[in-house]
C-alpha cells in the first residue's frame, strides 16, 4: 500500500495513478475536499500542517509499503513576506517530515521506502520564490538525513527533483513566451515534462529494484540541470 500526499494536484494525482497501475493500493492525501476516483484508491482529506491530524492518520494505518510526499505550494514573490514564507515551509518541508514520522512504524515493519518530491531548485536558487527554494533544499537534506538515520529501521529514503513540469503551478511560466522559450532552449530533451513522467522514477525508487539505493536526489528534468 502506498500513501501519496498532494493527491489532488497534478503531480500527486499522476503519481497516484502510476502506483495504482503498478498494483499498489493507494491512499491519497490532500487538503481539498475531492480527488479523482479509481479502483484501489482511497482519498483522505488532510491538512499536512496539522500535527494531530497527521499523527492520528498515521496511527490508523495498517500497512505502508511506500510513502510519497508530493504535497507542495509555491507563492513566488509573495514569499518575501514572512507569514507566506513560513506557510510555504510549513507545507513543503514540515509537512514532509510530519508524514514521514507518522508512517515510520508501518514503513519499518514493511521494509518500505519513502520518495520525497524535491525540485531542481534544491540545486540552485530561485530569486522569485525564496520560500519554495528553501523548502525544497530542505527536503533534499531531510531526505539524506533520514536515509542515514532510518536505514537501521529498514526504511530507504530517496527524493525526485522535478524540473519544469506542466501543471497548474507552472502554467504562468508556460504562458510567458520569453520564459517558455528560454526553458525549452536550455532543456536537452526539448519539451516540458508531464506529471506522469515522474511516476516511473518514483516507482523505481519505491521498489525492490532500488533495494540498495538510499539518500539519492534524482533529477527528472529532461537534462535541464546539466546545461
Amino acid at each position: 500500500m502506498a500513501v501519496i500526499s498532494g493527491a489532488a494536484g497534478g503531480i500527486g494525482a499522476a503519481l497516484s495513478r502510476g502506483f495504482l497501475e503498478a498494483g499498489y493500493s493507494v491512499i491519497g492525501v490532500d487538503k481539498p475536499a475531492a480527488a479523482f476516483e479509481a479502483p484501489g484508491f482511497r482519498y483522505a482529506s488532510l491538512d499536512v500542517t496539522d500535527d494531530k491530524a497527521i499523527a492520528d492518520f498515521g496511527a490508523g494505518l495498517a500497512r505502508v509499503d511506500a510513502l510519497v510526499n508530493a504535497a507542495g505550494i509555491n507563492r513566488r514573490r509573495e514569499e518575501y513576506a514572512m507569514p507566506t514564507f513560513e506557510a510555504v515551509l510549513d507545507v513543503n518541508l514540515k509537512g514532509t517530515m510530519r508524514l514521514c514520522l507518522a508512517c515510520k512504524p508501518h514503513l519499518s515493519a514493511a521494509h518500505g521506502a519513502i520518495v520525497n518530491i524535491a525540485s531542481m531548485h534544491a540545486f540552485f536558487g530561485a530569486g522569485h520564490a525564496p520560500g519554495y527554494a528553501a523548502s525544497k533544499g530542505g527536503v533534499a537534506q531531510l531526505t539524506k538525513a533520514l536515509a542515514i538515520e532510518w536505514a537501521k529501521e529498514n526504511i530507504r529514503v530517496n527524493a525526485i527533483a522535478p524540473g519544469w513540469i506542466h501543471t497548474a503551478m507552472t502554467q504562468p511560466v508556460i504562458d510567458d513566451p520569453v520564459r517558455n522559450r528560454s526553458i525549452m532552449e536550455r532543456t536537452p530533451l526539448g519539451r516540458w515534462g508531464k506529471p506522469d513522467d515522474l511516476a516511473g522514477p518514483a516507482l523505481f525508487l519505491a521498489s525492490d529494484a532500488a533495494r540498495f539505493v538510499t539518500g539519492v536526489i534524482l533529477p527528472v528534468d529532461g537534462g535541464y540541470l546539466i546545461t
